[in-house]
């Protein structure tokens, strides 16, 4: 059961209620002497004028509200409800080094007044960035002053070291400003730091502030601090100090909301671009406060603002934003005679191109060995989280930076997908939102929609949906790579009604495919299963999906940092990620064609010793001494001596003796390194099993 707090320990706060049209006002009388004989600072009065104070705790020293709400003193809650534009936190401690005190104000990270104290329910978790942090207060290291960028952490869960990279600096090996919530719930996390705001940034993450333990059983003490702990974990995780301060009392504030909004963008967000090379990004609500007159957006950037007025009570804004290079601010104010008011502001918005990335581990494509963290970009952009994790995933519901280096977090989007979203903005000058919803060791079963709901938080398809309805792109996606069927065994039939089925979810779902082309990519495997290249009969059927599914074709051969079932980054994922930015290119920017395409086999033709193999395509190819080895005639007691190019698109092999009873040509490849038979841009010549035609006599 949890702990419940003294009655005679807690600080009457009398408010006098102002009513104005939905304006809720609260006058806070100074604090006075508690059972202790000792009185709290009150120096957060002054620095939360203009808010209403709206949950008040005295923090015992243990706690386990898992489940419960927190008794609080104060809770006002219900009278607040939805009606409010910014929340404040006041931390109040009183022990040997005296009083101690942080104030810190940030934009609304919910719209619901009963989520902004201790998260203590499943599912009741903020994992994201927060624009325009105000912070005060009297303990050195914490960075006072309004502008600021934090981040918060707040769950009921526990959670580990592991970080998102979405705090520049942060520590994957101690529990800081970035670290990831897991399933298991009862530690607790209610914390807010300080981040640079840059992308990339030099800057060190700063806590706040922050109460932790109170989800976990009644044995345990609070870990609970203001600033950076300079003797432990910095975010105070395991401190389990709270009994050394005599007094610890926890306020949330919220500011009345003049204006109710109906449609507004986020910070970071990705607007898809139309065919006019934009975005329509709506501003819209309505005013509930008799004091505002008017409302008026200004849309910045690049030292340019343009400026939009509405007088009516309702409003809808459309402005236009260009897809490019640049980021928008909005900042939407509300004005009146003697009233003036930033009621909201979104930072970094922009048109860009929408990616899906789906599969199993080589689609995850996780930092197996080489960073690609240098690709990441201020313009990729990712929206909530791959976690598998149902309720984790489905309160991840904000904008991140994508990185590639981590699987499982907010913003992940895998190390080929982050080389490849990066070619795109270089060269063709427009962000790229990225979506990875891929899931390892998985068969083609597990990735499934469920017809009944295709939201299903418990189902991978779900997620993924929901994640994208929810960031408005889920009819805009612009393309779709696959790389998965290693955990299929080599099971073509299954694989193939597998990936069929899913390929008419994803139509439905996402788009049909693009005239005069697809927008559909599958990466055949290099293995089936991991450590097998001689097994065909998977990669063999997918690469046949080009003719029968309508698909484009992406090869994994001719990658040489290779593992036997995974890639490192150089030789590895890094060139997966410029051989599918090329074939995006060509497909959807208008970039060159020649060399481009995998090589392909459109026939084999048996001549005397010699095999000839008519490729789809007269690019010019690379053979590596060697790269005669992975081949294998079928039928015939022969093996292939030596391949050459040559100019028609034509592979001649040279065998050991006449193909006498020859029926098909098999190449598979190899594990590891080289040698490979490429293309310009490096891509390898795709595994096949193709007849011999005519037969050979």
């Amino acid at each position: 059961m949890p702990r419940r707090v003294n009655a005679g320990s807690i600080v009457t706060i009398a408010t006098t209620l102002i009513a104005t049209a939905a304006t809720l006002q609260a006058v806070v009388e100074p604090a006075t002497a508690t059972s202790s004989g000792q009185t709290l600072s009150t120096s957060c009065d002054s620095a939360s004028a203009g808010f209403t104070p709206v949950l008040q705790l005295d923090l015992p020293d243990k706690a386990d509200y898992l489940n419960e709400t927190p008794p609080y003193s104060l809770d006002r809650t219900a009278e607040v409800g939805p009606n409010f534009d910014r929340v404040g936190y006041c931390l109040e401690l009183n022990g040997p080094d005296g009083p101690q005190w942080v104030w810190t104000a940030m934009e609304p990270f919910t719209n619901d007044a009963r989520r902004i104290g201790l998260p203590t329910r499943p599912g009741e978790i903020v994992r994201q960035r927060v624009g325009d942090l105000e912070v005060r207060s009297n303990v050195s290291g914490v960075t006072t002053g309004p502008g600021q960028t934090g981040y918060l952490e707040m769950w009921p869960n526990q959670y580990q070291e592991r970080a998102s990279s979405q705090v520049a600096n942060a520590s994957p090996i101690t529990f800081d400003a970035d670290d990831s919530p897991t399933a298991p719930l009862g530690y607790g996390s209610f914390q807010v730091a300080q981040i640079g705001a840059a992308r990339p940034s030099t800057l060190a993450a700063k806590q706040v502030f922050a109460i932790n333990t109170f989800t976990e059983t009644e044995t345990s003490t609070l870990s609970l601090g203001i600033g950076t702990n300079l003797s432990g974990q910095p975010d105070w995780t395991f401190a389990n100090n709270a009994s050394r301060y005599s007094q610890r009392r926890f306020t949330a504030y919220v500011r009345t909301a003049v204006i109710a909004l109906t449609e507004s963008p986020q910070d970071r967000q990705l607007f898809p671009r139309d065919a006019s090379g934009g975005s329509t990004v709506p501003v819209a609500g309505r005013i509930t406060d008799n004091r505002v007159r008017r409302v008026q957006l200004r849309v910045s950037s690049n030292g340019k603002t343009d400026t939009y007025t509405s007088s009516p009570r309702s409003f809808r804004f459309t402005p236009r934003i260009k897809a490019g290079l640049q980021e928008y601010t909005f900042e939407l104010r509300a004005r009146g005679l003697g009233f003036d008011r930033v009621v909201a502001s979104w930072d970094g918005v922009v048109s860009g191109d929408v990616y899906v990335v789906q599969g199993q581990s080589n689609a995850e494509a996780a930092k197996y060995n080489g960073a690609a963290s240098g690709e990441e970009s201020p313009y990729l952009r990712s929206f909530g989280s791959p976690n598998p994790n149902g309720a984790i995933s489905g309160a991840d519901r904000v904008w991140h930076y994508a990185t590639g280096d981590v699987t499982s977090q907010s913003g992940s989007v895998g190390q080929w997908a982050i080389r490849m979203g990066r070619r795109i903005v270089e060269t063709h000058k427009v962000p790229v939102a990225l979506f990875n919803g891929a899931h390892g060791g998985r068969a083609i079963s597990f990735f499934q929609r469920n017809d009944t709901n295709p939201d299903d938080l418990e189902t991978n398809y779900g997620r993924l949906r929901q994640r994208l309805t929810a960031a408005g792109v889920i009819s805009q996606v612009r393309g779709v790579l696959w790389y998965q069927g290693e955990s299929d065994n080599d099971n073509a039939p299954v694989h193939i009604a597998g990936f069929t089925s899913l390929l008419q979810d994803w139509r439905s779902d996402f788009g049909r495919d693009i005239p005069g082309g697809s927008r559909y990519y599958v990466f055949q495997i290099r293995t089936a299963p991991c450590g097998n290249t001689t097994a065909m009969s998977l990669r063999e059927a997918q690469r046949q999906l080009g003719d029968s599914a309508g698909v484009t074709l992406l090869s994994t051969t001719g990658l040489s940092g290779h593992d036997g079932c995974h890639y490192g980054y150089l030789g590895g994922y890094r060139d997966m990620g410029d051989q599918a930015f090329a074939v995006l290119a060509r497909d959807l920017y208008g970039g060159p064609s020649a060399g481009v395409a995998p090589p392909n086999p459109d026939s084999v033709s048996a001549s005397g010793s010699q095999l000839v193999v008519q490729l789809r395509s007269a690019d010019a190819l690379t053979v590596d001494a060697g790269a005669a080895a992975d081949f294998r005639v079928e039928g015939a007691a022969v093996t292939v001596s030596s391949v050459a190019y040559q100019a028609g698109g034509r592979l001649v092999l040279t065998l050991s003796g006449p193909a006498t009873g020859a029926t098909a040509l098999t190449y598979h490849g190899h594990l590891g390194a080289g040698p490979w038979i490429t293309n310009a841009t490096g891509t390898g010549l795709l595994a096949f099993t193709v007849p011999i035609s005519p037969p050979a006599t």
